[in-house]
């Protein structure tokens, strides 16, 4: 069994996913669950350097956030950080209750069903509306999706690194 990931240092909220309107704002692809949520955290760590960047205003905009920040004045600037994501501390989120984790928790930990085979890798999540899926990765790289949810989840023992799901290799 793999040992329990590090929290990790850096925790992704969300990337610069566009344009808008001519000053320099920013569309935002917001990872947190309420999607105006990212407005919340200051400042913004950018790219991979982590950055850090003052959001001098945010709001709804439509479907998503738009956002201004700190140095971007027009559509040229803001244009450059296209892609890059937005990132805070670890620390700076909030904490749980007991049984709640932030995906980021969880990423890494082995999934293993109940008669104890290895099915692979938590890679990632998804929202689909009705619940969230895990994504798993088997060591010949293929996925398989897991919803998360009572039935198919069992516990996840971090310290234990893994996950235990209901689930068969085959489904």
């Amino acid at each position: 069994m793999s040992p329990a990931p590090e929290q990790p240092a850096w925790v992704v909220l969300g990337r610069i996913s566009g344009l808008y309107g001519v000053q320099g704002m920013v569309k935002v692809f917001s990872y947190t669950e309420n999607r105006d949520g990212i407005l919340d955290y200051a400042p913004w760590y950018l790219g991979a350097e982590h950055r850090p960047v003052a959001v001098l205003d945010g709001r709804l905009q439509g479907a998503g956030v738009v956002a201004l920040l700190e140095g971007v004045r027009d559509r040229d600037q803001a244009r450059l950080l296209i892609g890059q994501e937005i990132a805070v501390p670890a620390q700076a989120l909030p904490a749980l209750e007991e049984g709640e984790y932030y995906w980021s928790q969880l990423l890494g930990l082995a999934v293993e069903n109940r008669e104890g085979q290895r099915l692979g890798e938590a890679a990632g999540f998804l929202e689909t509306g009705a619940n969230d899926v895990l994504l798993v990765r088997d060591a010949a790289g293929r996925e398989h999706l897991i919803p998360w949810s009572d039935g198919a989840i069992l516990a996840v023992e971090r310290a234990q690194g893994r996950i235990l799901v209901d689930w068969q290799a085959d489904w």
